[in-house]
């Protein structure tokens, strides 16, 4: 489709939609909230005149209610401030359903990055067989996480996908029935979710939408790409699953709740199987089938509802070929193909369904292994170096016990204990990894690899890939000489021999985003990924990528197809992995049609990156020099920014920083350190790029870009950066990113702040470089706009920013109330908190 038919069909199936279905509003039975729907356009035509004639919320606001309200006392007002957010948040919930279910008519089966697209530009460059041999060495992994972007608790989510399916039957009374149950329907939670809670929520996508669309993808590349002697592999498309495993500053994820989410694993997929099953009986109804398919259905039965009965997937998948031979024998194949498709599943999910991770700290793991040093070697940490330590825990043969110790210690130990029983509950590929965060040292890797020594296993039994971290800008600089050391280590060398001589390493885009900015934190985290391959294939490893990206370019995500199909051949490409969190998973991966269409994305982009050749991904050593330059510049723009005076005490007292940690969105703090003053790098990623968003700034998302970018242009060398942009499809992808986060920036909202003897100052650096940014962006683009490229993005993100402008009005109305120390604090700081999730939530992928 043409640009301008893009967007014709999206002002159709959008835009309009939205304008008629959100006049039912009007008519809804919201407890004192009759006359919102009227005057909520009065507060966004005064936001929209009053931003632009340079006023500051509080004046808007005020004269908000004056002009349009005669509401006197604050009481009143803001109780009207409130009846409004909970109107936008169901605006919000609105829109989503309607653009989500116009999704299927805005994207073809045969779009760039589709599989059927593979399929056709493979035959038209004669790489058919090539591409089936890259799917034997290719995989993509989609791991989600838990981390708190969502805040939609999970009734308002079932509302929103019913809300989808009546806006795709365009029936009008479901819709006007649905609104009315949104409209009942409290929008937050009534205390923060448990570790638990999170993974059931995310179990709850694994049944309803991914069981049948890995399923059916599966089945798609295999209708596409197979012949009589190639089928691609099961593994093909993975899922990963960090709610439960992942206790990385979370103190309330402990061995206890990881057993408990394994357990939901298993059940999840046994009960899938089941439902399954019973559509696949009532064809095979023949005898000697049925009577095989009845006794597999009594055994998943048994194993989901009886403790002592269990049921591997070997065994389930036994029962299949039983039944599989019986029906070619003696049933002409009959529906073979139904059976098929649920022996595909069993290999494709196991007893497991999505492979859950462990995760922890390296510090934490310091802490614990010196706790056991010094009660078991009576050796004094203060006088002994890394060296010794080592060498003690390499060779030292002691067997603890979980219950000698307390604390973290204990559920440490405790954890590793567990992991034999599920493996032998969820096979395998139920655990096998322990990702170690802040990885910059080889002893964060050794000790863990202790710990299971320490825990009674041999090391031949130790079927757990070790995973470092690299994140932070010095964990990124040591990751070459850390897995050189590793993999000169004759323990450690035993180790990935007996792993398939394969080593998994995870690279940190959201923390090193945090840490050096945007465009510095890619190049890194890019040309540590080439070292990487280049030692790993020194010796031998087969080394696989797991990126740990965000939904924003702030965070180190944006357009994933564009930014994995500009990888060149200096990078090993033998599987795309990524993570996954919160909002993004309802946003990108919320149903089926979409989740299809972006787990495609990925397998594509990854094929087409090995398969067909072009000179955009390959960069020379001119393009890699200035890229070099680029990001050192830049680098240092956004260190002198983290280094101001002014920086952490600016988000903590300008932005929504504080209140993250309120909401009952995430089990997780929103800060690693516990108590004591506020310090950067304690800041987790998703409270610090979301306080930018919120503040409509996404700092993180092209702070210093303008500025290197200048730099290049006052010597003269401007067409140089030009030649790059359209010579390297990597360099190409970032700008694009980058501009994603400039257009949803908005300064006139926080213009106020320059006037502000604090911060009036700071302020302008930002707002300087966001104009610096924009304005070279666009020169170095040739386009007239941002996001000029993506017609459907960036009609979105403007009725988005649309809808939420209100909202952000009177987050900062709140804010500058409580800076001012004006009023009733406490109902101030809760409008500041509601304005969040409404913000979050329109954005998408702000956090």
């Amino acid at each position: 489709m043409l640009h301008e038919e893009k967007k014709e069909k999206f002002h159709q199936l959008v835009e309009n939609k939205f304008q008629i279905y959100n006049s039912l509003f009007m008519s809804l039975p919201y407890d004192k909230m009759s006359n919102i729907g009227m005057l909520l356009p009065f507060l966004y035509e005064e936001s929209k005149a009053g931003y632009e004639a340079g006023k500051s919320p509080e004046e808007i606001v005020e004269e908000f209610f004056s002009k349009h309200t005669e509401l006197k006392t604050e009481e009143q007002k803001t109780e009207l401030l409130f009846k409004i957010i909970q109107y936008i948040e169901r605006q919000v919930v609105l829109y989503d359903s309607i653009e989500d279910a116009a999704f299927p008519e805005l994207h073809s089966d045969r779009d760039a990055g589709t599989v059927l697209q593979l399929h056709e530009r493979a035959l038209q460059e004669h790489q058919l067989e090539a591409t089936r041999k890259k799917l034997k060495d290719f995989a993509i992994k989609v791991v989600f996480t838990a981390h708190p972007t969502q805040f939609y608790p999970n009734a308002v989510q079932r509302i929103l996908h019913d809300l989808r399916t009546a806006i795709t039957n365009d029936s009008v009374t479901a819709i006007d029935m649905l609104l009315q149950q949104l409209g009942k329907t409290p929008f937050l939670n009534q205390q923060k979710p448990s570790p638990l809670d999170e993974a059931l929520s995310i179990i709850f996508y694994l049944r309803y939408v991914y069981y049948d669309t890995i399923g059916e993808l599966y089945k798609k590349l295999k209708n596409t790409f197979s012949t009589s002697n190639f089928t691609p592999d099961q593994d093909v498309i993975q899922m990963g699953f960090w709610p439960g495993g992942d206790r990385d500053g979370n103190p309330f994820v402990t061995a206890e709740i990881t057993k408990q989410v394994a357990r939901e694993l298993r059940l999840s997929i046994l009960k899938s199987y089941y439902a399954h099953l019973k559509k696949v009986r009532r064809r095979l109804s023949f005898r000697g089938v049925s009577e095989v398919l009845d006794g597999l259905s009594d055994d998943l039965y048994d194993a989901i509802f009886k403790e002592e009965a269990a049921i591997s997937a070997g065994d389930i998948l036994s029962k299949i070929e039983e039944a599989e031979k019986i029906l070619i024998e003696q049933h002409n194949g009959l529906f073979y193909n139904l059976l098929e498709d649920f022996k595909d599943r069993v290999n494709i999910f196991g007893t497991h369904f999505a492979t859950l991770d462990i995760r922890q700290d390296s510090r934490v793991h310091q802490q614990v292994i010196d706790e056991i040093i010094e009660k078991k070697s009576g050796l004094n940490l203060d006088e002994i170096s890394v060296e010794e330590k080592l060498d003690w825990i390499l060779n030292t043969n002691v067997s603890l016990d979980p219950n000698d110790f307390e604390g973290i210690t204990k559920d440490t130990l405790q954890n590793v204990y567990h992991i034999k029983d599920i493996q032998k509950k969820n096979g395998q590929r139920g655990m096998n990894r322990y990702i170690i965060s802040n990885s910059d040292h080889i002893k964060d890797v050794l000790n863990v690899f202790a710990l299971f020594r320490f825990c009674g296993y041999r090391e031949e039994e130790i079927n757990m890939d070790i995973v470092p971290l690299f994140e932070t800008m010095e964990g990124l600089d040591a990751g070459e000489q850390v897995m050189k050391q590793l993999y000169e280590l004759p323990v450690y060398k035993k180790h990935l021999e007996r792993r398939g001589n394969a080593q998994t390493i995870m690279l940190g885009f959201s923390d090193g985003t945090k840490d050096g900015g945007y465009l510095k934190a890619n190049w890194e985290i890019y040309e540590t990924k080439e070292q990487l391959t280049k030692i790993s294939d020194r010796y031998g490893i087969k080394v696989i990528f797991f990126d740990g990206r965000g939904g924003p370019p702030a965070r180190g995500g944006g357009k994933t197809h564009d930014f994995y199909a500009s990888q060149g051949k200096t990078i090993a490409n033998h599987q795309i992995e990524l993570t996954v969190q919160g909002q993004t998973i309802t946003s990108v991966f919320g149903n089926k049609d979409q989740a299809k269409y972006n787990f495609e994305q990925l397998l594509t982009a990854g094929i087409e990156n090995d398969v067909f050749k072009n000179a955009k991904k390959d960069l020379s050593e001119k393009e890699r020099t200035l890229l070099e330059e680029l990001a050192e510049i830049s680098y240092k723009k956004y260190s002198d920014l983290k280094a101001h005076p002014r920086f952490v005490s600016y988000l903590q007292e300008m932005s929504t920083l504080e209140y993250y940690g309120r909401t009952n969105i995430g089990s997780r703090p929103t800060k690693r350190g516990a108590g004591g003053e506020l310090k950067f790098e304690d800041l987790r990623a998703i409270p610090f790029v979301g306080s930018w968003s919120q503040l409509k700034q996404n700092v993180p998302g092209f702070f210093g870009f303008g500025f290197a970018l200048q730099e290049l242009k006052n010597k003269g060398r401007f067409d140089e950066v030009k030649s790059l942009y359209k010579g390297s499809d990597f360099f190409k992808t970032l700008v694009l990113n980058s501009m994603m986060s400039m257009n949803k920036s908005y300064f006139p909202l926080t213009s106020y702040m320059r006037k502000n003897e604090k911060f009036g100052e700071f302020w302008t650096i930002l707002f300087d470089e966001y104009n610096l940014s924009k304005s070279l962006m666009l020169e170095l683009t040739g386009f007239q706009e941002l996001m000029e490229e993506e017609p459907l993005s960036q009609m979105s993100v403007k009725i988005r920013e649309k809808i939420v402008l209100p909202l952000l009005s009177i987050q900062q109305y709140a804010l500058i109330k409580i800076q001012k120390e004006e009023g009733n604090r406490d109902a101030y700081e809760k409008l500041v908190m509601r304005s969040l999730f409404g913000n979050i939530n329109a954005s998408r992928n702000s956090a």
